[in-house]
């Protein structure tokens, strides 16, 4: 498929969220299970890439939905992407789990800037569907350290406290670089 088809396409799905999310402020059943069969998959994987285990991920997901639910009204589309929004629910869910939970734990200082794999993440896949190749230019613009800790605060669940520990900064350094990098990626993509 050619880029316009693939964009395209993604405009319609955005679009069906769109519409389906202001069926579940409507308190309409379908829509949210429309919303489900939509996003589960992508949400499912954030929730598990953050709590790293699958039954609490599912436990997760419930949750997320029920958020959902009650706060679909909230939704603005002039504001931000369905999936980016769902995302972070699920994304802070699931860092709120993790936190009750008492799984918070430690890693190489490393791991707070890769990747832990090579197979697609939640976040490339949310990166695939709402900018493509565009989201992943701008990010390739930023500094390693900025684009490093913002895939791991929004993707996968580092908090600020966490980040700025592993990377030996104080918590406002860490805060100012993840803020600036959103500065810069926002800039990037509205340009």
């Amino acid at each position: 498929m050619d880029r316009a088809g693939t964009r395209a396409e993604a405009d319609a799905a955005r679009e069906r969220l769109v519409l389906a999310l202001a069926g579940v402020a409507r308190r309409d059943h379908a829509a949210l299970r429309q919303v489900y069969d939509l996003t589960s998959a992508k949400l499912f994987g954030i929730c598990l890439r953050i709590s790293r285990d699958r039954e609490a991920a599912e436990d997760i997901l419930q949750t997320v939905y029920i958020k959902i639910w009650d706060r679909a009204g909230r939704f603005d589309a002039s504001r931000a992407s369905p999936i980016t929004w769902l995302g972070t629910i699920a994304r802070n869910t699931a860092i709120d789990w993790k936190r009750a939970s008492g799984r918070i734990e430690s890693a190489p200082e490393e791991a707070a800037l890769e990747i832990a794999d090579d197979r697609p993440s939640a976040d490339a896949l949310l990166e695939q569907e709402e900018q493509g190749e565009r989201i992943s230019e701008c990010m390739d613009d930023l500094e390693q350290r900025q684009r490093g800790a913002i895939r791991s605060a929004f993707f996968d669940g580092f908090t600020y406290a966490e980040l700025a520990e592993r990377a030996k900064v104080p918590l406002g350094t860490m805060k100012s670089w993840i803020r600036r990098g959103l500065q810069k990626l926002k800039a990037c993509l509205d340009g």
